[in-house]
């Protein structure tokens, strides 16, 4: 019986006891049957409820992006991998391909090199619902950069207290937004934020909207004419099983935000397994996830947890596999 594919509620309690009475068990094979690691890990579980401390796969070696990117290319390169739909219907569709994504991730991890970010350095993104988002999270994962991303629909106080919580040093952003037939102009509310933002070096502006933006001199950046330098190829750097993925922030309705650290073996292999059994994804299927990217549903069901998912690693026939970004404006 495969625990990777629950297809009735029968084998869901099986898959679920085993689970609960051996969890290390369980988890390594899921681990070790379908992603790729530069390194097998050491240990399955570590806990310590007292600090609190849970540590997955310590001792492997891994980028999350060679499984969300690289190893499609061997069969399902050209299979669309992000169907964006933008927010005017007279806006041409963007069907990108696993080769297409892998490259233009490949192009923004190496913008990123250029501008001095290495691994470990925190990346604010405040960015709409365009792929650009999408890329420019993966692009961090591929370099080991920590994203952060805020969800473009916030003010600039909240923006700002994120960037400066995590110490980011860039943030990537763009002119604008479009909700129904109006623009949001979020380059002044990113603007406004950075007044109380020492630590931002680098601003890079994706042009969205084309609008008329004021550039600060020395650390704006439009994005595209980097990318267009950009070299389609960057080798994913090698990161521990352990390491930062991401940081997102709680809302803050509660009090100040927290910053929720993931890191990266753990949370891949959850959400890539919890896509493909709570969504039931089956070849050829078209998923749409109505979430934000700014949200952890949207980190996980939208980017990570879809991209990272496959039938089987030695699975011949490549599957249509569709996850849909719809730019709504908020």
């Amino acid at each position: 019986m495969s625990n990777y594919h629950i297809k009735h509620l029968e084998e869901y309690w099986q898959v679920y006891r085993k689970s609960v009475r051996n969890p290390e068990s369980f988890w390594e094979e899921i681990a070790e049957e379908h992603f790729l690691w530069r390194k097998k890990w050491d240990k399955v579980l570590s806990w310590d409820f007292s600090k609190p401390e849970v540590k997955w796969f310590e001792g492997a070696k891994l980028n999350i992006t060679e499984n969300c990117l690289d190893r499609h290319l061997a069969t399902r390169a050209d299979k669309t991998a992000i169907l964006f739909e933008p927010n005017n219907p007279d806006e041409e569709a963007q069907h990108i391909t696993y080769r297409e994504l892998h490259e233009r991730v490949s192009r923004f991890a190496n913008v990123l090199k250029s501008q001095g970010i290495e691994k470990g350095d925190r990346v604010c993104i405040y960015l709409p619902m365009i792929p650009e988002l999408a890329v420019s999270i993966l692009a961090c994962a591929r370099i080991g950069a920590v994203h952060s991303v805020v969800f473009a629909g916030f003010s600039s106080t909240a923006l700002a207290t994120r960037i400066n919580d995590c110490d980011c040093e860039t943030i990537i952003c763009s002119d604008g937004s479009y909700r129904s037939k109006k623009t949001i102009d979020l380059k002044s509310i990113v603007d406004e934020a950075l007044e109380t933002c020492p630590g931002i070096k680098k601003s890079f502006v994706v042009n969205r909207i084309n609008s008329d933006v004021v550039m600060k001199e020395g650390r704006d950046i439009w994005l595209q004419p980097l990318l267009d330098e950009a070299s389609p190829t960057c080798k994913a750097t090698v990161m521990d099983a352990e390491d930062p993925l991401f940081i997102l922030y709680t809302s803050g309705s509660t009090g100040k935000p927290k910053g929720m650290v993931h890191t990266t073996a753990g949370y891949m292999v959850y959400t890539a397994y919890t896509f493909k059994n709570v969504f039931q994804y089956r070849e050829n299927d078209v998923y749409w996830c109505t979430a934000d990217i700014g949200w952890i549903t949207g980190h996980s069901y939208i980017v990570y947890g879809p991209l990272a998912m496959v039938p089987h690693l030695s699975c011949l026939k490549a599957c249509r596999h569709i996850l849909t970004m719809v730019d709504s404006g908020k």
